[in-house]
């Protein structure tokens, strides 16, 4: 059975619409055959959008493993001033996070993970990781985008404790983060992880308060 990091090229649309209230803001987004979480907002995802702690106001912030981009679309109407990036390696999931930034009059930039400026770090992530990929490629994934945390940026990962929460709490401690446990509910954890200044050194030292307009390309305009 195809999984939702699979390429989902050869499955048929059936796009379903969901509906997303939160304490500060809400907003509706279509899903999609072939992407995380088909016709419904997952528990992982809106403990994530409930809990978390508020996202930086301004700078880049990423939704990592977008699916549909729910995780965006809350970024970006929380941050209003900021760049929200939206990445995944399903092509219909980021066609799919890009056209529900416009339904939710938000610009997101939704790409691939190689159409992400190789220097940019991140103020703010977000994520409930594609856990499935299996723990090799799952450790990969985040210590190549933790890696592009800003020197006082956060990121807040959502993981079910079934399927490895406490012992990936364990892996990023040992690899030199400061991880600490926001939430624990319906069996899901919610994890906050903050750089280490001395272990683990921001990609090319960059600050988490830079805010650089020319230096990247910014999402495309939900405009056009």
């Amino acid at each position: 059975m195809p999984q939702y990091f699979d390429d989902p090229s050869g499955l048929a649309s059936d796009q379903r619409t969901v509906e997303v209230t939160l304490a500060d803001t809400a907003f509706t987004y279509l899903t999609d055959r072939g992407v995380f979480s088909h016709g419904h907002l997952d528990e992982g995802t809106a403990l994530l959008l409930q809990e978390a702690s508020p996202p930086s106001p301004t700078g880049d912030l990423l939704d990592l493993g977008c699916g549909a981009g729910p995780i965006a679309i809350a970024l970006a109407l929380r941050s209003p001033a900021a760049r929200v990036w939206a990445v995944d390696v399903n092509p219909r999931a980021v066609a799919l996070t890009e056209a529900n930034g416009r339904r939710a009059g938000v610009r997101i930039a939704a790409r691939t993970p190689d159409e992400v400026p190789p220097d940019m770090t991140f103020a703010t992530i977000w994520s409930n990781p594609p856990i499935r990929i299996g723990k090799e490629a799952l450790h990969d994934l985040l210590a190549t985008w933790l890696g592009r945390l800003a020197a006082e940026g956060s990121a807040v990962l959502v993981v079910n404790r079934h399927l490895g929460a406490d012992s990936l709490h364990r892996w990023l401690t040992d690899a030199g983060w400061n991880v600490s446990r926001l939430t624990s509910r319906r069996g899901f954890r919610l994890l906050e992880v903050r750089r280490n200044a001395v272990s683990i050194p921001p990609l090319g030292g960059a600050s988490a308060d830079r805010v650089d307009g020319d230096a990247h390309p910014a999402p495309r305009d939900p405009n056009t």
